[in-house]
């Protein structure tokens, strides 16, 4: 007879472990009952009441009532175990919060917590597809709770939201598949926190944990993943996240994770936030003095990969602060710090902070000598850190990488990463040198940029990497070296200080720069092409600082410099077009002609001789109206010289067309543009405004400050109606060769120019002498006196508001009695105080000490002065 289950259980249960029964009879195998898939996963969400759990969590007056509220939790908990459906999340966490309200006085409910959270890590489920969109409200509002329970005062409950917020970054796909449900896509976890405001919650609840290491540690990780979020970032600026996180970077820390994150937080913020808001919440003193202490403690003790790269990181970051002008960076001490760092390799220095301190050519060292040298190119903006950059000796640290390359020297830098701090180091001195004028000529700064020029120019074998921003272009040449010397050059040049002048004139400067620039001159290939044209471009610049105003440098110019603008005069204009920078050098070309060769009769003599009005006129023809007013203006200048007219008659362009026949069609252009109204043979329609332009008629009536020109002034310097009346009144108006009908109409509207201007002056006399009349007529007839105080006493009444505005206080305007009928002017007359009432000038005039009585306004000498310190007295009024 078989023998029962109940009966195996029990002799396996009296059964020693480990013992196997001997029994004779045949093994029996237990039957088990088999539950189909289905069954199973109907079993998976079984009917909850969350709305009576919620009911029995929120009683609190019977002796067993909290284990029953484990007890139905914990079901809650099983139930939910594969995931959370959206329909039902709102409740969920409604459950959530209640537990973790009770946990400060029941702690027992700390568990039911941590289960209900770890819940939340799991993907949510959704029965329709869109559940996403219907319950994205409730979701978000519920996930922004997980912010506010970090106000509950429990460390292992923020530590495990922390980790249930980190897990929405790395969700785990459901334990099983549940019938007639989908998961949620992986992201929409992430993007309601961003609808619910989650990243402000958690940024404030720091406020929480000034003194909680391990809890702060785990909020800055959370905070790191919500910040590669873009509105994440901004919920988090809005929370005054930066200054918030920057203020503590410098808080005890011995495992280092909060230096990194909060730097990492920082950085996210810049990149997908507003750079000027962070800005303005890092400006300030406690920040900055962090800053300062973290980068300096870096900068002296740190040693390994890390910390490098750390500190790298707070100097991009500081650097981003400096160009705020109001970040208080002097104030904190902070730029001099900087300063130092960024010479102390150079210049040696006493200071203990960099006593026995050495960078080594690492890549991390390396960039932070670049990012020094960078930073303080925008703390010289602020001229208040001029006499630091002096203490500092900046110059002179900058200085020392404008020489040529010494072979057997050892250095610390490889020659690739000599030669970009060389170049950045010449580019950090145009903007500092500018600003530390006798620091520059106390290093002999004259001397060395021209020994560097010499070197650049010289056929000494150098192969430059060429492969850094600055050096873009000059790889296995020395254009790049050649390329910033000449831009420090310019920018000293451009100071007009004579003394910087005159020592470069006279230590052979021209010479030296015509000299480089016949070298330049030669066919380029086309990787070299575009950094050649700017070289050549900055020579005629400088040519033009040094040479302006002083006829002794133009001859020294001379023949030489004349040839070198005519050649480039003859470029062909089609490379005018190719944006190579052929347009730059041409500008720099006519100012060279300006300030180089004009006043000196020998080049000018030079110049007209190798045809170079015939080249002027060449360009004009172009029609290209951005070179039109220079031409014109050099060609104005020219015509002084009587040579000059002859030249300007023999030209002759395409089609025959001669200069005075291309003058008067640029006139008609420009009028065109001007608006002035013509008619189709071009003669004048509006007589009484003939140059009237359609821009004045729009222009309206605006105040201007004394020191900005004014409209009728700006007219005559901008269009090219001026310059052209101007050459053609040289060449005399008359017997103009090849005009037609329609040119000799507009040559009498250019020949009467003048004319048409003192009409508008006539009319300005005009109203003056009726103004005059007008005041006449008011001083000697009563009755117009008496319409015109009417009329003024109308208009002040037409000017005032129609409806008071309430609470304010008005002020009589008029002065009662006062019979004028003008403005009162802006002058007032103030005699001196009589002597009788000072007592004369060995009165004693120390009235700091003494109370004096005021009588109508002024002060009296009085016989006996009391001190402050004795009793009051009545002081009649």
């Amino acid at each position: 007879m078989a023998s029962s289950p109940a009966d195996a259980a029990a002799m396996a249960e009296a059964q020693e472990p480990g013992i196997r029964s001997k029994s004779s009879r045949p093994r029996q195998i237990p039957v088990i009952g088999v539950v189909t898939e289905d069954e199973e996963m109907q079993s998976v969400f079984k009917p909850m009441d969350l709305h009576r759990i919620i009911t029995i969590l929120e009683e609190n007056d019977k002796d067993d009532s909290e284990e029953k509220q484990l007890k139905y939790v914990k079901k809650m908990v099983q139930c939910y175990q594969n995931g959370l459906p959206l329909r039902e999340l709102t409740q969920i966490f409604k459950i959530l919060n209640l537990c973790a309200i009770k946990v400060e006085n029941q702690p027992r409910f700390i568990e039911s917590v941590y289960e209900i959270l770890k819940l939340c890590g799991l993907p949510f489920l959704k029965k329709k597809v869109s559940d996403e969109i219907t319950y994205a409200e409730d979701t978000a509002n519920a996930i922004a709770l997980l912010g506010e329970l970090m106000k509950i005062p429990s460390s292992e409950l923020r530590i495990h939201i922390c980790k249930c917020i980190i897990d929405f970054y790395h969700a785990e796909p459901p334990k099983k598949h549940i019938p007639g449900y989908q998961q949620a896509s992986s992201s929409y976890k992430i993007k309601m926190a961003e609808v619910g405001g989650l990243a402000g919650r958690m940024v404030q609840s720091m406020i929480l944990l000034e003194n909680q290491l391990v809890e702060k540690l785990w909020v800055l990780k959370v905070l790191q993943h919500l910040s590669t979020s873009e509105v994440n970032c901004a919920v988090m600026l809005k929370a005054q996240a930066a200054s918030r996180i920057c203020a503590h970077l410098n808080d005890p820390d011995p495992s280092g994770q909060l230096l990194f994150r909060s730097s990492e937080i920082l950085w996210n913020l810049l990149e997908k936030s507003s750079k000027e808001e962070i800005i303005q919440q890092l400006s300030n003193l406690e920040c900055l003095l962090v800053l300062k202490e973290v980068f300096k403690n870096l900068f002296v003790r740190g040693f390994t990969h890390y910390d490098r790269q750390l500190r790298n990181d707070l100097l991009v970051i500081t650097t981003i602060i400096a160009q705020n002008p109001g970040a208080p960076m002097i104030e904190s001490g902070f730029t001099r710090d900087l300063i130092l760092f960024a010479t102390f390799n150079e210049v040696k220095s006493q200071n203990p902070l960099v006593k026995g301190l050495k960078l080594s050519n690492s890549y991390e060292d390396f960039e932070l000598k670049k990012l020094l040298f960078n930073i303080i190119v925008i703390l010289c903006k602020d001229l208040s850190t001029v006499q630091l950059l002096i203490d500092g000796k900046v110059v002179l640290a900058l200085f020392t990488y404008v020489k040529k390359p010494e072979k057997q020297k050892i250095i610390e830098w490889s020659l690739a990463q000599h030669e970009e701090l060389q170049l950045h180091a010449i580019a950090t001195l145009s903007s500092v040198a500018p600003l530390l004028i006798e620091d520059y000529m106390s290093c002999q700064g004259n001397a060395r940029i021209l020994a560097f020029l010499e070197w650049c120019e010289s056929q000494d074998p150098f192969f430059s990497h060429g492969n850094s921003f600055h050096g873009t272009g000059g790889r296995g040449n020395k254009f790049a070296q050649m390329r910033y010397t000449l831009r420090l050059l310019r920018a000293m040049v451009y100071l007009e200080n004579e003394t910087i002048n005159t020592d470069l004139c006279e230590k052979g400067t021209i010479q030296q720069l015509i000299g480089i620039f016949k070298n330049a001159i030669r066919e380029p290939n086309k990787k070299e092409e575009a950094i050649v044209l700017e070289i050549q471009s900055d020579i005629l610049l400088i040519l033009s600082g040094l040479c302006e105003h002083h006829i002794q440098r133009k001859e020294i110019f001379g023949t030489e410099g004349v040839d070198l603008i005519l050649h480039v005069m003859k470029t062909d204009p089609k490379k005018l077009q190719s944006g190579l920078g052929y347009n730059v050098l041409f500008f720099s070309t006519l100012d060279s002609i300006w300030c180089c060769i004009l006043g000196c009769y020998p080049s000018e003599d030079y110049f007209l001789e190798k045809e170079g009005i015939f080249l002027l006129l060449d360009v004009l023809s172009l029609n290209q109206k951005k070179f039109c007013n220079l031409i014109l203006g050099i060609m104005v200048e020219f015509c002084d010289n009587p040579k000059t007219v002859a030249h300007v008659n023999a030209w002759r362009g395409k089609k025959d067309q001669t200069a005075a026949s291309l003058l008067i069609k640029l006139w008609r252009k420009e009028e065109k543009e001007l608006g002035v109204k013509r008619d189709k043979n071009g003669k004048i329609v509006d007589t009484k405004n003939p140059l009237f332009t359609s821009f004045q008629e729009e222009q309206r009536i605006m105040p201007l400050p004394a020191n900005c020109p004014s409209i009728a002034v700006m007219d005559v310097a901008e269009n090219i109606r001026a310059k052209i009346y101007a050459v053609l009144s040289k060449l005399d108006f008359e017997n103009l060769p090849g005009l037609s009908a329609e040119d000799f109409v507009t040559l009498c509207i250019i020949h009467r120019y003048l004319d048409f201007k003192i009409q508008g002056t006539y009319k300005q006399r005009e109203l003056a002498n009726k103004s005059w009349e007008n005041f006449l007529a008011r001083t000697s007839n009563i009755k117009t006196l008496k319409k015109a105080k009417k009329l003024q006493e109308k208009a002040i009444e037409s000017s005032k508001y129609s409806e008071r505005p309430h609470n304010a206080i008005c002020h009589r305007t008029v002065i009662k009695g006062l019979n004028t009928t003008v403005s009162s002017g802006p002058v007032v007359t103030a005699e001196s105080t009589p002597v009788r009432l000072l007592g004369g000038p060995l009165a004693d005039t120390d009235i700091a000490l003494k109370k004096l009585p005021v009588q109508g306004g002024a002060l009296q000498r009085v016989k006996a002065a009391k001190s402050l310190n004795e009793p009051k007295k009545n002081i009649p009024t």
